[in-house]
């Protein structure tokens, strides 16, 4: 792993270890996720109601690493009871590849039973077209879908599917990322 890698693994990890929000690990044979959220709304006087989110994630494959940095307004649906809409924008940043795609994302959170924790189903979206695509980048789409159970008070067990597929100016769609993964979510 490169001194630059390296850095930046280490920068990430202190950030979200301070976070006033979640850090998470997901992992599978093949690859490996740092991620985290931060809740900036924590730092200021605002209370609207709406939760400006600050996140984070780094992906290391076998072939290449991924870092994202983005900042996304959450709240919740009014007309479903434990449905939260976010969107926002996200710096995505690969060897050679930069995009700056939007990004919508759902989460339902629901009780199964009462004596059942509680549960969540979500979905992310990120779009970046040409217009929104720098150094060798053409185009970036991702999309997640993650299912996670609280076990323990502020520690959640999820299970979720990711594709990214990135587009480079001189040759079509690419297949960054396309996996399963489990992980460990801790809120502070």
């Amino acid at each position: 792993m490169s001194f630059n890698k390296l850095f930046l693994l280490i920068l990430l990890s202190s950030v979200l270890l301070f976070s006033r929000n979640t850090v998470g690990l997901n992992i599978n044979t093949e690859d490996l996720e740092l991620t985290g959220e931060m809740d900036v709304n924590t730092f200021s006087e605002y209370t609207n109601g709406t939760m400006f989110v600050v996140n984070a994630n780094y992906l290391n494959t076998i072939d290449d690493n991924l870092f994202g940095l983005g900042l996304s307004a959450n709240n919740s649906y009014q007309g479903a009871e434990g449905l939260s809409l976010g969107f926002g924008a996200k710096f995505i940043y690969l060897e050679n590849f930069m995009a700056f795609p939007l990004m919508a994302e759902a989460t339902y959170a629901f009780m199964l039973m009462d004596n059942i924790p509680m549960a969540s189903l979500s979905a992310n979206i990120l779009y970046a077209p040409t217009a929104l695509s720098f150094d060798e980048a053409n185009n970036y789409f991702e999309f997640r879908a993650e299912a996670a159970m609280e076990v323990i008070n502020a520690v959640s067990l999820y299970v979720g599917y990711r594709d990214i597929e990135t587009e480079y100016i001189y040759f079509d769609f690419e297949t960054f990322n396309s996996s399963f993964y489990g992980g460990l979510k801790m809120s502070f």
